[in-house]
């Protein structure tokens, strides 16, 4: 069993996830036909938690069990955290531009102000997953995912939360933040604290434990395409018509409203403004030598990452569903493979 899991592992790592994907896509699409849309997004609701509670902090658990953190690791985690804080910054900034453009006034102003601002979350946890078939990129990809899963699981629910209290103050229709969003955020970071105090205190790594690592590093690495399954499974054929797309494109701008609008203020955001200052910024440091490689590839694909799906959690904090809906289904489809693209030119140049 152990030499058969040692065969698999390389097979189900890297870029070869990447069909999975095209298999969620296909394989919850085919199911629908058979059952009822609702049945099928209850049933993806509860894969979506799942991977949050099971797989991705037991990842998480592994990267940190495999890597030492030093001083670097430790500036590493300073920086992340000033640059999704500046991320989000970006967002808001854009998000108040548009609102004076589009003259949004009362309720359709906070819809489209929380809307913009959630769907600047990205993929970290699941597409940008991938970038752990580059070794030397692990320990700061897991960080990354480690930090972020923090801002989108945390603190983002709680600043919604926040927001729609006080929109519906005094009113009995304030929902009270779920209870896996209360609990994710402790029971997340004790993966990676426990990765760092075992490797610490033991020396142990997943290469060291004999079969048990191999056992964790099978289980982990089942991670990723269950992950990209799941974005795959968010994708709708019903998206990419060809009038959808006339749509998105503003080609067509008859009987969309108010909704493509936003979509497209949502996908130059989060996939030509954000990325393009992360490139210069972080391109300008390590032009001068103050970051590594590593450090610039990992900021930069994580900056054009595909928005996170579980942004959908949040949509009874008033989120535009269709807007989130659809920003995430075209940023899955366009951004990721800008990302594989990144990926390979980065791994070829910088490894």
């Amino acid at each position: 069993m152990i030499e058969l899991m040692n065969s698999i592992i390389p097979k189900i790592s890297g870029l070869y996830t990447l069909p999975w994907i095209v298999v969620g896509f296909i394989v919850t699409n085919l199911t629908a036909y058979l059952f009822s849309q609702e049945r099928i997004n209850l049933i993806l609701r509860k894969i979506g938690l799942i991977l949050l509670y099971l797989f991705v902090p037991v990842l998480i658990f592994r990267i940190f069990l495999d890597a030492g953190l030093g001083i670097a690791e430790l500036e590493f985690v300073f920086i992340v955290i000033i640059s999704i804080v500046f991320m989000y910054l970006i967002a808001l900034f854009y998000a108040r531009i548009m609102i004076k453009s589009l003259n949004l006034e009362g309720v359709q102003k906070a819809v489209y102000l929380k809307t913009m601002f959630t769907n600047q979350g990205r993929s970290s946890a699941f597409v940008g997953g991938i970038m752990l078939v580059i070794p030397s990129w692990a320990v700061p990809t897991g960080i990354f995912m480690a930090v972020s899963g923090v801002a989108l699981f945390a603190v983002i629910p709680y600043l919604l939360h926040r927001m729609h209290a006080y929109e519906h103050k005094g009113k009995r229709e304030v929902i009270d933040l779920p209870w896996f969003l209360k609990v994710y955020p402790f029971y997340f970071i004790a993966f990676v604290i426990a990765g760092i105090l075992v490797h610490k205190f033991t020396g142990l790594s997943s290469k060291t434990m004999g079969d048990w690592g191999v056992a964790l590093r099978f289980f982990t690495a089942l991670t990723i395409p269950a992950a990209l399954f799941y974005v795959g499974s968010g994708i709708h054929p019903s998206d990419m018509k060809k009038s959808e797309i006339r749509k998105l494109l503003g080609i067509d701008t008859e009987g969309g409203g108010e909704h493509w609008p936003w979509v497209r203020h949502i996908f130059v955001l989060t996939a030509i403004i954000t990325p393009a200052i992360y490139a210069v910024f972080f391109g300008f440091l390590l032009l001068m030598k103050l970051i590594p490689p590593a450090w610039f590839a990992v900021f930069v694909i994580n900056a054009i990452l595909p928005i996170t799906s579980t942004n959908m959690f949040l949509v009874p904090y008033g989120l535009d569903k269709r807007v989130t809906a659809h920003s995430v289904t075209w940023s899955t489809l366009i951004c990721t493979p800008v990302v594989v693209l990144l990926i390979w030119i980065f791994g070829s140049v910088f490894v």
